[in-house]
């Protein structure tokens, strides 16, 4: 069964970098970024692995747990940590989850046969606290992540759930924010008493 929207994210236990994790116990209550790479000891997974611990603080105020995972055993993991380390100028210390038998790949349709028979492809799962998938998106083997994005949907999504309200094209914090279309007016000047502005009855923007 493919992985939609809105599906619980399925379970596993497995070794990761950090000793035997069940994921949905792992989680708790925080959200998890859940991002799979081809290898160790490549450059553009490397960069990426890098930047993920360069934004250590960043994931924690916004209640993420960042999780990595690659098709290699916890012996290489180590290894490569070392290099991420150096190379990135970074101390990595999120758990990389060892998928050498490409379990978890499978699981989570990270194996892309068009890209390669062996490795995962850059897959990208944004999960909640709630364990729900809600945001997926996967870049080719060749093709670095953007992570100002990936903060971005992060914002986005729990903007979102806080307020009860949609977020516009290239939204970044602070910005505006659309009322649901199902929000009456009447109900819209009672969920914001801040007011909003009413461009077509379909399109309402209020600050938040």
């Amino acid at each position: 069964m493919a992985l939609r929207l809105g599906d619980t994210a399925p379970n596993f236990q497995i070794d990761t970098t950090k000793g035997k994790i069940d994921f949905h116990e792992w989680i708790g209550d925080s959200w998890c970024f859940f991002f799979s790479h081809p290898a160790d000891f490549t450059p553009v997974c490397t960069t990426e692995m890098g930047r993920t611990a360069q934004l250590a603080k960043q994931f924690a105020d916004r209640n993420v747990k960042p999780l990595g995972l690659s098709t290699d055993t916890v012996e290489e993991h180590n290894k490569w940590i070392e290099d991420v380390n150096d190379t990135q100028d970074t101390t990595l210390e999120f758990p990389i989850v060892a998928d050498a038998d490409k379990k978890i790949s499978e699981l989570y349709e990270m194996i892309h046969p068009g890209e390669s028979e062996t490795a995962a492809v850059r897959s990208v799962y944004i999960i909640d606290s709630n364990k729900k998938i809600r945001l997926m998106m996967t870049y080719p083997m060749s093709v670095g992540r953007n992570f100002d994005e990936i903060l971005r949907v992060i914002d986005a999504l729990q903007t979102g759930d806080k307020h009860g309200v949609a977020t516009p094209a290239d939204w970044t914090p602070g910005a505006r924010v659309i009322i649901p279309p199902t929000v009456s007016n009447e109900d819209a000047q009672k969920k914001f008493p801040q007011g909003f502005e009413e461009i077509r009855s379909y399109l309402r923007y209020t600050k938040v």
